[in-house]
């Protein structure tokens, strides 16, 4: 959860695409996140203003996490390197201390 979160906060002031469980793709630079990974957008645009008339005047968008399918984001703002190690961080063994609990 923390590792979704810590990337999506380096992609702050990046522009990203947003699709919506309801198809609804939104353009926009990433403004802010929180850790349920809510989006705030802002210079929002809609990819198909034809099927979405009602969103081409939109300007700033909040958008809820669970509603979010997929988060593109240009190949060149990732970090492989960090992420791939971040992920092995998270997913490493935890320690334990000499009584077999898991250490905080």
């Amino acid at each position: 959860e923390m590792l979704f979160f810590s990337f999506f906060k380096t992609l702050i002031g990046k522009t990203v695409a947003v699709e919506l469980k309801n198809d609804v793709i939104l353009t926009g630079t990433l403004h802010s996140c929180d850790q349920y990974l809510n989006l705030k957008l802002s210079s929002v645009s809609v990819v198909d203003p034809s099927r979405h008339p009602q969103l081409c005047c939109l300007k700033n968008a909040f958008v809820r996490g669970s509603v979010v399918r997929y988060v593109q984001i240009p190949s060149g703002e990732v970090n492989t390197e960090l992420l791939e190690d971040a992920t092995r961080k998270e997913n490493a063994p935890k320690k334990r201390d000499v009584k077999g609990k898991q250490k905080v």
